[in-house]
Formats: structure tokens, sequence, C-alpha cells
């Protein structure tokens, strides 16, 4: 059973995050690299820039935008894999910055890396 779960990366740490990933293209405004504690950015596996321009954060578009991204995502099936390798044994948290915790595209890679695991 993999260990994956989503956070706003300016919630505040825990312990219980285990192995924290940005899965943003860009930097979070107002968050200090060295006061970020993440283990590692990946600029792999969010959106494409023209993918995340287009969806525009609409939630009306959300359907639409994860058919897409999985397509995406479903090229970068390495990448995938070793996070998913990582989640046996620990817990993985992906860290996002956008405000909306039901619309945002950690909620896609999270479904998309258990499916393929």
């Amino acid at each position: 059973m993999l260990k994956i779960q989503i956070k706003r990366i300016y919630d505040e740490y825990a312990e219980s995050d285990g192995y924290r990933i940005l899965v943003d293209r860009l930097w979070p405004r107002g968050i200090a690299k060295d006061k970020a504690k993440i283990d590692e950015w990946n600029k792999t596996l969010p959106p494409s820039t023209e993918l995340r321009k287009a969806f525009n954060h609409q939630p009306e578009l959300f359907e639409q935008f994860k058919e897409a991204y999985v397509k995406e995502l479903a090229t970068h099936i390495d990448d995938i894999m070793r996070v998913a390798k990582i989640a046996e044994t620990r817990t993985v948290t992906l860290l996002y910055g956008r405000k909306d915790p039901q619309v945002n595209h950690a909620i896609v890679l999270k479904e998309f890396i258990l499916s393929k695991a």
C-alpha cells in the first residue's frame, strides 16, 4: 500500500509528511527555499506551461484539464514509478501552491501514481 498525500506548501511542516516533493513548475510566492523543507522539487511531473495556462484554475475546466494532464503524465512513467517506489517504504507528500484543495493538479497526480503502482 503506497503512502501518498497532498498538501499545500503553505501549510505547516509536519514530521509525518515524510518525503516532501514540490510538484509545481514555478516556485511558490512567499516561500523561502531554505525554509520550505522539501526533499525534491520535481519540475517534470507538474502540468506543462501550456496546459496550466489553458486551464487557468477554472473549476469548470477541471475535467478537461484532468484528461489532458493524465496524457502528459503517461509520458513520464519512469518518474511516476520512482515516486511510487519511495511511497512503498515511507510517506510521500506532494506539495502544491494553489489555494483550492479540490481543484488542483496534485489530486490528479496522486491518483495517477496510485493507479500505476
